[in-house]
């Protein structure tokens, strides 16, 4: 089986003002992996997410799901965003259900699947991301973290084999930050493909197998994690700032306490590699 699930080939889009939002970008996104898509407001990053759910329709160039050409018909995109699901960064532009449990299951309905199937697809995902306490909760009484994993799960529920999100830790509060981390790193895990917009470096460097950098509409460079990071200026092109790890790793391989060449991403890998320098 090839390993690349979707492929981006000189895709430019511009908007009805003629504003060009992309242009030319080429990028192959892998099975398994996880992609982080990073850079300032207005580089490209949302446009480019809606582009490969098919919600837009490139102005030029060409999107591949498993080596096809994207079908725009309305049977063809169906089918796209069975495989393709996008959590938008505001939940509330994807929430309109009046209960959890009526908004997860809306989809599968609209798929034509029997009760039974349905009723097993939600309560599989409730658990899985630990929505059951307040499945049967109007949408809007939930908190910002609790709407942030029904959105997810409403993609899930599907069966996708690309998940993209953008910004998801977008005004979340550290608990619930951390809970949509651990449920980006189980499904990475699980072999789903999972591709996220962030600003946030320190996550990306931790968590990413490659990172892409857009920029003024192109992709400006893409990379391991520790390549990126590790070219200032780059970063400076693209308005993001070192993780907080290698800025630390710098000041102490400055002071001689490690080397340069080293990529710790927890606290705990810098604590074992000072250890091994004493």
């Amino acid at each position: 089986m090839n390993d690349i699930l979707m492929q981006v080939r000189d895709l430019s889009y511009r908007y009805e003002d003629q504003t060009l939002a992309l242009d030319k970008v080429n990028l192959d996104i892998r099975r398994h992996e996880r992609l982080a898509i990073m850079g300032s407001n207005g580089s490209g990053k949302s446009t480019l997410f809606l582009n490969l759910n098919g919600v837009y329709k490139p102005t030029s160039g060409q999107i591949l799901y498993e080596g096809k050409p994207l079908d725009y018909s309305r049977k063809g995109l169906l089918q796209l965003r069975r495989n393709v699901g996008i959590v938008f960064q505001d939940p509330d532009n994807q929430l309109f259900c009046a209960s959890v449990a009526g908004e997860i299951s809306f989809g599968l309905y609209n798929l034509g699947l029997e009760e039974e199937e349905i009723r097993t697809r939600v309560n599989q995902v409730c658990d899985r991301l630990s929505i059951t306490p307040f499945r049967t909760k109007p949408t809007h009484f939930l908190s910002g973290g609790q709407k942030k994993r029904v959105s997810i799960a409403d993609i899930l529920v599907m069966g996708p084999q690309l998940l993209i999100l953008d910004e998801p830790f977008s005004a979340l509060d550290p608990k619930h930050a951390r809970m949509i981390d651990d449920i980006l790193e189980q499904l990475a895990q699980e072999g789903i493909t999972v591709v996220i917009a962030t600003h946030n470096t320190d996550h990306a460097y931790r968590w990413a197998d490659r990172v892409v950098l857009l920029n003024n509409a192109h992709i400006l460079a893409q990379g391991s994690p520790e390549q990126i990071f590790s070219d200032h200026d780059l970063l400076s092109q693209a308005n993001l700032e070192a993780p907080q790890m290698l800025r630390v790793r710098d000041v102490l391989a400055n002071q001689g306490l490690l080397s340069s060449d080293c990529f710790p991403k927890t606290p705990e890998q810098l604590a074992e590699l000072l250890g091994q320098k004493k």
